[in-house]
Protein backbone atom coordinates (compact mmCIF):
# COMPACT_ATOMS: atom_id res chain seq x y z
CA UNK A 1 0.00 0.00 0.00
CA UNK A 2 3.37 2.30 0.25
CA UNK A 3 2.50 2.86 -3.57
CA UNK A 4 -0.88 4.60 -2.72
CA UNK A 5 0.77 6.84 0.29
CA UNK A 6 2.27 9.58 -1.38
CA UNK A 7 -0.48 10.00 -4.41
CA UNK A 8 -2.90 9.68 -1.66
CA UNK A 9 -1.32 12.37 0.07
CA UNK A 10 -1.34 14.90 -2.83
CA UNK A 11 -4.99 13.93 -3.60
CA UNK A 12 -5.89 15.33 0.12
CA UNK A 13 -3.55 18.18 0.56
CA UNK A 14 -5.59 19.36 -2.82
CA UNK A 15 -9.02 18.70 -1.33
CA UNK A 16 -8.05 20.19 2.18
CA UNK A 17 -5.12 22.59 1.91
CA UNK A 18 -3.53 21.37 5.56
CA UNK A 19 -0.60 19.04 4.86
CA UNK A 20 -0.53 18.33 8.34
CA UNK A 21 -4.23 17.18 7.97
CA UNK A 22 -3.74 15.64 4.88
CA UNK A 23 -1.53 12.82 6.18
CA UNK A 24 -3.63 12.36 9.23
CA UNK A 25 -6.13 11.61 6.75
CA UNK A 26 -4.12 9.60 5.04
CA UNK A 27 -2.95 7.56 7.84
CA UNK A 28 -6.42 7.06 9.06
CA UNK A 29 -7.44 5.82 5.27
CA UNK A 30 -5.18 2.94 5.53
CA UNK A 31 -6.04 2.04 8.61
CA UNK A 32 -9.58 1.89 7.19
CA UNK A 33 -8.58 0.07 4.40
CA UNK A 34 -7.10 -2.68 6.64
CA UNK A 35 -10.13 -2.98 8.95
CA UNK A 36 -12.30 -3.34 6.39
CA UNK A 37 -10.18 -5.68 3.43
CA UNK A 38 -12.59 -8.51 3.71
CA UNK A 39 -15.30 -5.47 2.21
CA UNK A 40 -13.22 -4.82 -0.96
CA UNK A 41 -15.05 -5.80 -4.41
CA UNK A 42 -12.79 -7.35 -6.83
CA UNK A 43 -15.18 -6.16 -9.39
CA UNK A 44 -13.79 -2.44 -9.19
CA UNK A 45 -9.91 -0.93 -9.14
CA UNK A 46 -8.00 -1.18 -5.23
CA UNK A 47 -7.58 2.64 -5.92
CA UNK A 48 -10.95 4.06 -6.60
CA UNK A 49 -11.97 1.94 -3.24
CA UNK A 50 -9.21 3.99 -1.72
CA UNK A 51 -9.14 7.56 -2.67
CA UNK A 52 -13.54 6.83 -2.04
CA UNK A 53 -12.40 6.05 1.78
CA UNK A 54 -9.71 9.01 1.67
CA UNK A 55 -12.41 11.45 0.18
CA UNK A 56 -15.45 10.19 2.70
CA UNK A 57 -13.28 10.86 5.68
CA UNK A 58 -12.57 14.18 4.19
CA UNK A 59 -15.79 15.11 3.97
CA UNK A 60 -16.94 13.79 7.69
CA UNK A 61 -14.27 16.03 8.74
CA UNK A 62 -14.92 18.99 6.81
CA UNK A 63 -18.60 18.60 8.04
CA UNK A 64 -17.89 18.22 11.87
CA UNK A 65 -15.79 21.40 11.28
CA UNK A 66 -17.50 24.93 12.53
CA UNK A 67 -16.57 28.32 12.91
CA UNK A 68 -14.47 28.40 16.23
CA UNK A 69 -13.06 31.36 18.26
CA UNK A 70 -9.38 31.77 18.89
CA UNK A 71 -9.65 30.13 22.42
CA UNK A 72 -11.96 27.68 21.40
CA UNK A 73 -8.78 26.59 19.42
CA UNK A 74 -6.38 26.77 21.69
CA UNK A 75 -8.06 25.33 24.38
CA UNK A 76 -8.79 22.04 22.04
CA UNK A 77 -4.86 21.98 20.76
CA UNK A 78 -3.73 21.71 24.28
CA UNK A 79 -6.56 19.22 25.20
CA UNK A 80 -6.53 15.29 24.22
CA UNK A 81 -6.55 14.04 20.71
CA UNK A 82 -4.81 17.33 19.36
CA UNK A 83 -1.20 18.41 19.22
CA UNK A 84 2.24 16.31 19.37
CA UNK A 85 1.22 13.59 21.66
CA UNK A 86 -1.78 12.83 19.05
CA UNK A 87 0.68 13.55 16.34
CA UNK A 88 3.02 10.59 17.82
CA UNK A 89 0.35 8.36 18.75
CA UNK A 90 -0.90 8.73 15.23
CA UNK A 91 2.52 7.82 13.35
CA UNK A 92 2.81 4.81 16.49
CA UNK A 93 -0.77 3.34 15.37
CA UNK A 94 0.50 3.59 11.97
CA UNK A 95 4.14 2.22 12.47
CA UNK A 96 2.68 -0.77 14.13
CA UNK A 97 -0.49 -1.45 10.98
CA UNK A 98 2.81 -1.35 8.55
CA UNK A 99 4.77 -3.74 10.25
CA UNK A 100 1.63 -5.73 10.90
CA UNK A 101 0.50 -5.82 6.96
CA UNK A 102 4.34 -6.87 6.42
CA UNK A 103 4.39 -9.89 8.62
CA UNK A 104 0.63 -10.54 6.83
CA UNK A 105 2.25 -10.63 3.38
CA UNK A 106 5.32 -12.59 4.86
CA UNK A 107 2.71 -15.09 5.88
CA UNK A 108 1.55 -15.66 2.40
CA UNK A 109 2.04 -18.22 -0.26
CA UNK A 110 3.81 -17.07 -2.74
CA UNK A 111 1.04 -17.47 -5.39
CA UNK A 112 -0.74 -15.03 -2.93
CA UNK A 113 1.82 -12.85 -2.32
CA UNK A 114 2.20 -12.43 -6.11
CA UNK A 115 -1.65 -11.98 -6.74
CA UNK A 116 -2.03 -9.35 -3.74
CA UNK A 117 1.04 -7.23 -4.65
CA UNK A 118 0.38 -7.61 -8.29
CA UNK A 119 -3.72 -6.56 -7.81
CA UNK A 120 -3.22 -3.85 -4.92
CA UNK A 121 0.91 -2.40 -5.09
CA UNK A 122 0.87 -2.67 -9.20
CA UNK A 123 -3.09 -1.94 -9.79
CA UNK A 124 -3.33 -4.73 -12.16
CA UNK A 125 -6.87 -6.70 -13.20
CA UNK A 126 -7.84 -10.48 -12.58
CA UNK A 127 -7.34 -10.74 -16.48
CA UNK A 128 -4.09 -9.41 -16.43
CA UNK A 129 -2.21 -11.03 -13.53
CA UNK A 130 -4.04 -14.56 -15.36
CA UNK A 131 -2.49 -13.74 -18.49
CA UNK A 132 1.27 -12.95 -16.86
CA UNK A 133 1.32 -15.60 -14.33
CA UNK A 134 -0.74 -18.34 -17.10
CA UNK A 135 -3.12 -19.32 -14.50
CA UNK A 136 -7.12 -18.86 -14.94
CA UNK A 137 -8.85 -15.88 -13.79
CA UNK A 138 -10.79 -17.80 -11.48
CA UNK A 139 -7.24 -19.09 -9.67
CA UNK A 140 -6.13 -15.66 -9.10
CA UNK A 141 -9.66 -14.72 -7.40
CA UNK A 142 -9.24 -17.77 -5.36
CA UNK A 143 -5.27 -16.41 -4.22
CA UNK A 144 -6.54 -12.87 -3.62
CA UNK A 145 -9.79 -14.34 -1.56
CA UNK A 146 -7.57 -16.65 0.57
CA UNK A 147 -4.69 -14.00 1.16
CA UNK A 148 -6.98 -11.05 2.20
CA UNK A 149 -8.75 -13.55 4.33
CA UNK A 150 -5.44 -15.05 5.46
CA UNK A 151 -4.51 -11.17 6.16
CA UNK A 152 -6.75 -10.23 8.25
CA UNK A 153 -6.08 -13.05 10.54
CA UNK A 154 -2.62 -12.25 10.80
CA UNK A 155 -3.07 -8.33 11.24
CA UNK A 156 -5.72 -9.12 13.99
CA UNK A 157 -3.71 -11.35 15.85
CA UNK A 158 -0.53 -9.18 15.78
CA UNK A 159 -2.26 -5.93 16.89
CA UNK A 160 -3.96 -7.81 19.72
CA UNK A 161 -0.35 -9.07 20.68
CA UNK A 162 1.13 -6.32 20.51
CA UNK A 163 -1.53 -4.27 22.33
CA UNK A 164 -1.37 -7.37 25.18
CA UNK A 165 2.06 -6.91 25.08
CA UNK A 166 1.99 -3.37 25.87
CA UNK A 167 -0.21 -3.57 28.75
CA UNK A 168 1.83 -5.75 30.41
CA UNK A 169 4.84 -3.42 30.10
CA UNK A 170 5.50 -2.04 32.91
Amino acid sequence: MGHFQGPLQAYLKRLCGQPELAEDLAQETFVRVLANLHRFDDRFRFSTWLFTIARRLWLNHAGRRRPVSDSEHVERRGGLGEGPVAAVQQRERTTLLRKALDLALAALTGPQRDAVLLYHQQGLGIGEIARQSGLPEGTIKSHLFRARRRMITIIRDDLRTRSLAQEMTP
